[in-house]
């Protein structure tokens, strides 16, 4: 089935709506839906590599609006809806300890899942029944997620079509250096700072 999804959402870049469908895969990804924008994002700017990084754009903002709505849905319908979602991808028995990584380190919850393959539409979900302040939530993600999709717009722009085997290959292992980075790179600054 999954499959077929993946398919599926791939025929839309052979469509004069490959960019609505961008924008439409983006913001149901980050709140419900299975298949991540970037294989549509990655088709997309291979055909058109000088328009990736408005794709990457249409990405972001889709995947913001799809976090605030995966937000709204673990505030106002955990119960009947949002916890739904969290069963479909086997997660239930992790929700304790979801609680206990924002209670933690709140924000760099958000992002991290925003950034790496970790399903980021339990996390936006999460963030809305937990109640985890709506502004740190939507900083962290316009970051996270923009940093994604900007990265993965902008080597396409660089290197043109020639560069989408590699990120294909090592997209998870890339997206896990730059979160040890960035992690390393705020450790680094609140060293100097205290």
């Amino acid at each position: 089935m999954l499959r077929r999804l993946y398919d599926w959402v791939l025929h839309w870049a052979e469509t004069p709506y490959g960019t609505w469908a961008l924008f439409a895969l983006s913001f149901c990804e980050s709140s419900f839906f299975p298949i991540p924008p970037d294989v549509l994002l990655i088709t997309l700017s291979v055909v058109l590599p000088k328009k990736s990084l408005r794709y990457a754009l249409v990405c972001s903002v889709g995947s913001l609006l799809g976090g605030c709505f995966g937000y709204l849905i673990g505030w106002q319908f955990m119960a009947t809806v949002g916890d739904a979602i969290i069963r479909f991808y086997g997660l239930t028995d992790k929700y304790e300890y979801i609680r206990q990584l924002y209670s933690l380190y709140d924000a760099w919850v958000v992002g991290i899942a925003g950034f790496t393959p970790i399903p980021y539409k339990v996390f936006t979900i999460t963030a809305g029944a937990f109640r985890i302040n709506f502004i740190v939530f939507l900083l962290a993600s316009a970051v996270s997620r923009s940093a994604r999709f900007f990265i993965v717009g902008g080597l396409i722009y660089l290197f043109g079509p020639k560069i989408h085997s590699f990120i294909e290959r090592y997209f998870n292992a890339l997206a896990i250096a730059f979160v040890v980075l960035l992690i390393f790179g705020f450790v680094v600054i609140k060293f100097f700072i205290s």
